[in-house]
């Protein structure tokens, strides 16, 4: 089985996302052994961003790091665990609140894949870039 980053990539629809964690020097952290669960923003949910944010964050690397680790908690969580605790704390810090109510929510954003196995993890697709605050 591939990792979280090569499971990104090999996916295609997150070039964005590829893009910017080898700009903030977060792919050997997310090649680890983890485990993480991903909140991953697909390409889509990035071209929702104003113009210009993505050119904005590239050149300021701290910010462009701390939303990408916005979207990190460390350990392993499945929809199903996820559901039962309503609230992880990321790898930057901040919670992300969880609503399986009425589909699956994190935060402000819509899971589009969830529970996608990776040696060091899983990731769950979303369709929007989730903000702390």
């Amino acid at each position: 089985m591939a990792d979280i980053v090569d499971i990104a990539v090999g996916a295609g629809s997150f070039t964005t996302l590829v893009t910017a964690v080898q700009a903030a020097s977060l792919v050997d952290a997310l090649k680890s052994p983890g485990p993480f669960t991903v909140f991953a923003p697909n390409d889509d949910a990035f071209a929702k961003l104003p113009p210009g944010t993505i050119t904005t964050l590239v050149q300021n690397i701290p910010q462009l790091a701390r939303i990408l680790t916005f979207h990190v908690v460390a350990g392993k969580y499945t929809k199903d665990d996820l559901a039962k605790l309503g609230v992880v704390t990321s790898l930057e810090g901040s919670t992300i609140p969880i609503d399986c109510s009425d589909g699956f929510e994190v935060k402000n954003a819509t899971v589009l894949a969830a529970d996608i196995e990776a040696d060091n993890g899983i990731i769950h697709v979303i369709d929007t870039v989730i903000l702390m605050g």
